[in-house]
């Protein structure tokens, strides 16, 4: 029996997008200068994030409006961001489907409900670190307190526990440097390091994570079981951190600028 010849078909089936967000479909207008991006004149840029005060902080480019709308209407758009509950607010997109928060750390169904059975999971990973995350942060304040170093510990309720999810360390004067070298430090600094936490650093930001917490994780159980595994799927990505999700789907890419494009040219 031989296969059929492909025939087109009237009745679209939507793949799913999964897409990173930040340096991806928007950035702030320092990038936008960095990477010299094509349609971000002012007169084409499209408000995409807000900072706490409500200004305008992230920008879309024409041809990344036009590339979002695309999306929207022709994908079942998938979230993957590093961006908690409270930031991810403070994106003024349209998103209807779902969404991986936090690294991976929580999952909101296309309902905007919390998906209970990841909340479960994560709370099993998270509760017996809880104290040596915290340690981690005062070591790293005495070890850098002269660095201008800003500090956020990212937590979130699961289940009946106000839990810390990762530490998040950005310098002031964005000296990316300063954040390399600790980055390396700290498996030294820290007895046992390795065995449960990662370090994520892409220019300004560089996280620590306990291994449990990963977008690759998040995806893995959204494609086991909550998409059909009938419809295909991609997704882009800008950082090394994506690069692990990015790899479970059936085709993936990434943007002309930022840290996955300059490694590859790097190597």
């Amino acid at each position: 029996m031989n296969p059929p010849f492909f025939k087109p078909n009237p009745d679209i089936i939507k793949p799913y997008a999964l897409m990173d967000l930040d340096d991806t479909l928007f950035q702030t207008q320092r990038k936008i200068d960095a990477w010299d991006l094509p349609t971000a004149e002012p007169e084409n840029l499209v408000c995409a994030t807000v900072n706490k005060q409500g200004e305008p902080l992230s920008f879309m480019s024409q041809r990344q409006a036009i590339f979002f709308n695309w999306l929207r209407a022709s994908t079942d758009l998938i979230v993957v961001t590093a961006r908690d509950r409270s930031e991810i607010k403070r994106v003024k997109l349209p998103f209807d489907s779902w969404q991986v928060l936090t690294h991976g750390a929580v999952i909101l169904m296309p309902n905007g409900e919390l998906l209970n059975a990841w909340q479960q999971h994560v709370h099993e990973q998270l509760l017996p670190l809880q104290k040596q995350i915290n340690q981690l942060a005062e070591l790293i304040l005495e070890h850098s307190g002269q660095d201008n170093l800003v500090f956020t510990l990212h937590t979130d309720r699961f289940i009946n526990d106000e839990l810390t999810i990762y530490l998040a360390i950005k310098h002031a004067q964005k000296d990316h440097q300063i954040l390399g070298d600790l980055a390396k430090q700290l498996p030294v600094l820290i007895p046992d390091f390795d065995k449960h936490f990662y370090v994520h650093v892409n220019a300004n930001n560089l996280a620590i994570l306990p291994d449990g917490v990963h977008k690759r994780h998040a995806v893995q159980f959204l494609l086991d079981n909550h998409l059909d595994s009938q419809r295909p799927n991609f997704g882009f990505g800008d950082s090394l951190a994506d690069l692990p999700f990015l790899q479970l789907l059936d085709w993936y890419g990434m943007p002309n600028h930022g840290q996955l494009h300059e490694q590859r040219h790097a190597h």
